[in-house]
């Protein structure tokens, strides 16, 4: 009897982790290789204690029961779930560019590393730098805007 729960065991945990795979975590194949193991040993383990028979019934019965799992998980849309569903479309600065141009002054609020918020007369804007560090509170200009980036750079 206690054979038959660790072999029981071991192909339950296999066939978890398998799914596991399929479903949520595509593509890293180590958990799935580990799910191989489990199933593989609990076979095995079968094989060794039970004999040839009944390791093939084991066998067939856990490459059945797989098959259908794998197929009604999938089917089923059951782990739709548990996907996401929404997307972002915005992007940083979008239609706020035109109010600016080039040779416009204005002060860092934050730390610019190459990346920060500068505050000009239009209001604040996500800035990049050609590579200074800037710190917060010193004034820049903008040398070049590109599609939608702001270049500036800080005054002397």
């Amino acid at each position: 009897m206690f054979m038959w729960t660790i072999i029981i065991a071991l192909l339950l945990i296999g066939l978890a982790l398998i799914i596991l795979e399929v479903i949520f975590i595509p593509g890293t194949t180590v958990v799935g290789l580990i799910g191989l193991v489990f199933s593989f040993a609990g076979i095995v383990i079968s094989y060794k204690h039970f004999g040839s028979e009944a390791g093939f019934y084991i066998l067939l019965g856990v490459s059945a029961t797989t098959a259908v799992a794998l197929l009604y998980s999938i089917r089923s849309g059951m782990w739709s779930k548990f996907s996401l569903k929404s997307s972002m479309n915005s992007k940083v600065n979008e239609g706020l560019m035109s109010a600016l141009q080039i040779g416009d002054e204005g002060k860092t609020i934050s730390t610019l590393k190459p990346m920060g918020k500068v505050e000009f007369q239009s209001g604040q804007f996500e800035v990049k730098t050609s590579g200074d560090y800037v710190d917060a509170g010193t004034k820049v200009k903008i040398v070049h805007i590109q599609s939608n980036q702001i270049i500036v750079k800080p005054l002397n």
